[in-house]
């Protein structure tokens, strides 16, 4: 029997909807589907519907059933998709992304998806692993283990794929805002002056500068970026030594996060980011004070792009530093009207599932190497 589900939106529900189709970045099925659910709330038929949104009539059916069976999120959001999953786990693609990156073997030139695939046999429980699955995820990642000019990784061992799981494991994890985990790191930023005053954009033409600049020294940014929320924050520092990493961290948890109890947090391996710091910084009680609501997670060395917010700061420099800028008041006040804007729009790293369950991790891939995910905006 072909059931006929009624559409009934609350106010709120239209609301949303409406806002939807109204602006900003959706999927075009995901519009289509609010467009479906706003015509039948109205009374309009099934095939008036299609006809109208230019959608089968089986696609109606389907996201009139799934909102009167779930909820809103369900009725626009894809349905799972029928097949088998994938053979490698999120750890497991990691791990052959790693490989794949690495020194190939002695005697060998390079790579081939049937030394990396008989590599993975080795180094996971799998029996066997066809070149074919090794191809779809080498792809999926933008690798070529065949060229030469690809990015290099050091041996992956014992110590790179423990402290390598153990980031992945953080962004896995569900939020816990009483355990949040901040990426952490540093940009050194040149102050670049203009020696000729630039000729200013005009039609037919754009706008000009002097291939001659002007050197006034430095600033260095220390970037948190929140695995889990959309709130990321930026200080400008002359230098970074001992003391600006040690009063970075006691901001961290007596502004930032202030009730939390422990606040885990992913840097990279710089001789400055260690706990000795704090206490070349403070007095002694002062740093256990704030290293007892620390806990440090370091990247594998050489793998410090494992670490969300190097997207973060590549986002920071294309959208507000790829331009000249003399002097620190004008980086500072820049910087701070570029976090302010981007927190408040709720830009985040997108967590999507673990293929073989409900376990999250962030999904694709930077250049180097192994894990970054997508932008939100």
């Amino acid at each position: 029997m072909n059931i006929r589900y009624r559409v009934e939106l609350s106010e709120a529900e239209r609301d949303e909807l409406t806002t939807m189709l109204s602006g900003g970045k959706h999927a075009v099925r995901k519009l289509k589907r609010a467009q479906i659910l706003l015509a039948a709330t109205a009374g309009a038929g099934d095939e008036e519907i299609a006809r109208s949104v230019g959608v089968g009539g089986s696609t109606v059916y389907r996201t009139k059933r799934r909102f009167v069976l779930g909820n809103l999120e369900a009725a626009l959001s894809e349905e799972p998709r029928p097949g088998a999953q994938r053979k490698l786990s999120g750890k497991e693609e990691a791990l052959l992304v790693a490989t794949a990156c690495s020194k190939p073997p002695a005697g060998r030139a390079r790579w081939t998806l049937e030394l990396l695939a008989g590599e993975m046999v080795k180094l996971t429980e799998h029996v066997e692993l066809s070149r074919e699955t090794v191809r779809r995820r080498l792809a999926a990642n933008d690798l070529k283990p065949w060229r030469h000019d690809m990015w290099c990784i050091p041996e992956v061992n014992g110590t790179y794929v423990a402290r390598m799981e153990d980031v992945l494991d953080l962004y896995a994890e569900a939020p816990d805002p009483q355990r949040p985990v901040v990426c952490f790191d540093e940009s050194p930023t040149q102050l670049i002056g203009e020696v000729r005053e630039p000729i200013p954009a005009k039609p037919g033409q754009l706008e000009r500068y002097d291939c001659e600049y002007r050197r006034n020294g430095t600033v260095n940014l220390f970037v948190f970026l929140d695995a889990h929320r959309p709130w990321r924050r930026v200080k400008v520092t002359d230098r970074r030594a001992n003391q600006d990493f040690a009063e970075c961290m006691r901001e961290l948890v007596d502004i930032d996060y202030p009730d939390a109890p422990l606040v885990r947090v992913v840097m990279d391996n710089l001789s400055t980011h260690s706990a000795g710091a704090l206490y070349d910084a403070f007095p002694a009680k002062e740093a256990r004070r704030v290293l007892k609501r620390l806990q440090f997670h370091h990247t594998p060395k050489h793998a410090s792009w494992l670490n969300m917010v190097e997207i973060e700061i590549g986002v920071l420099r294309s959208q507000c530093l790829d331009r000249r800028i003399d002097d620190k008041e004008t980086i500072l006040a820049e910087v701070a009207a570029w976090q302010q804007r981007r927190n408040a729009e709720g830009a985040q790293i997108q967590d999507v599932h673990y293929p073989e369950g409900s376990r999250k991790t962030p999904q694709s891939l930077p250049r180097q190497g192994v894990i970054i995910s997508v932008e939100r905006y």
